[in-house]
């Protein structure tokens, strides 16, 4: 009789049931990445939105609430029924507000007169900051410590201070700079109607030329000195160093300057509201913002003063956006050659 063995079934070779196992443990390994690389995007979402959150709690109290009631209220007029002896209600009048401030002839005045003293701001400031930074970061004015504080104290003088010290010096009788003129048979009216633009000019840049010195002269320290020290090695001078070699490498820094002198120089209040106690040149709707102001606190007529809000904010956020879309057609063509 013989025996038999009972078979016994091999086991399968060690590579092979390492594939095997390799294969099954795949899509687990891939889920695991997949689940922690979605735990860490919420984590960085969750980090931004803390750290955003109060820029756009700001943004929504500061900025999208006063605006989007100035939009609301220019909807709306008090009206006085019964040939003005009944009672005043608030009526709905739509774009009647919109349309009285644009045919207003003393807005698009004050809108030409906003235009006007931007033409000759906007350019003499940045200019002027911009040369005295050069000047500061080239080494030829000494203490440069001293020049900075002497330039920026300007700023940090408040607006209607500043506008008060220059309306004592633009008084006759009591300004000492006209009465050392008159010695000299010379004679200024700062404040007439030819000359009160650029009085007001004058004010503006004195109280602002120092602090955008200081973005300028930050700007060039960040520019790499191997970058000048080649230029000067390959022959460029002093003049040449600055203007072909450092202030394009600041255009950043002068482009946003430009942007946020518009946008304050499109808001001038200050000072022709303080002059306009001293000339009769300087009217009560002299400027747009002095126009919002009349029709609110003289005439009040809110609707009317919210149209017009609203007509300076659209001005203010085209022209930014326009200065803003030149900017980056002009940098295109040097991006595309790098």
């Amino acid at each position: 009789m013989t025996a038999t063995t009972p078979s016994t079934s091999t086991p399968a070779s060690g590579p092979t049931s390492a594939s095997g196992r390799a294969a099954k443990d795949a899509p687990r390994a891939g889920g695991v990445r997949a689940g922690t690389r979605r735990t860490a995007r919420r984590r960085e979402l969750g980090a931004a939105g803390v750290l955003m959150a109060p820029f756009f709690a700001l943004l929504v109290t500061v900025f999208l609430i006063p605006v989007t009631g100035a939009v609301w209220l220019s909807f709306f007029s008090d009206d006085q029924p019964g040939l003005g002896f009944g009672p005043e209600r608030t009526v709905f009048v739509g774009l009647r507000s919109y349309e009285a401030v644009l045919s207003d002839p003393t807005f698009l005045a004050g809108m030409g007169v906003t235009a006007l003293y931007c033409v000759f701001y906007i350019p003499l400031l940045v200019v002027a900051a911009l040369l005295l930074a050069l000047l500061l970061d080239s080494g030829v004015v000494r203490l440069r410590r001293s020049a900075q504080l002497g330039l920026f104290l300007p700023h940090a003088v408040p607006g209607i201070i500043a506008a008060l010290i220059w309306l004592y010096l633009y008084t006759p009788g009591l300004s000492p700079v006209i009465d050392l003129l008159g010695k000299a048979d010379i004679t200024v009216d700062f404040l007439g109607v030819h000359t009160v633009l650029p009085s007001i000019v004058n004010i503006a840049v004195w109280s602002n030329l120092g602090y955008n010195m200081v973005i300028f002269y930050a700007a060039l320290q960040a520019v790499p000195r191997e970058v000048v020290e080649a230029a000067v090695v390959d022959g460029a001078g002093p003049v040449r160093t600055a203007l072909q070699v450092k202030v394009p490498l600041i255009r950043a820094s002068m482009v946003m300057v430009a942007m946020f002198t518009l946008i304050g120089a499109l808001q001038l209040f200050t000072e022709p509201m303080l002059l306009s106690q001293a000339t009769p040149v300087v009217g009560t709707r002299f400027t747009p913002n002095m126009y919002i102001f009349d029709a609110a606190f003289t005439r009040n007529n809110y609707g009317l003063a919210a149209a017009a809000s609203v007509v300076l904010l659209l001005v203010t956020v085209a022209l930014s956006y326009g200065v803003a879309r030149w900017t980056n057609r002009a940098n295109a063509p040097e991006e595309n050659a790098r």
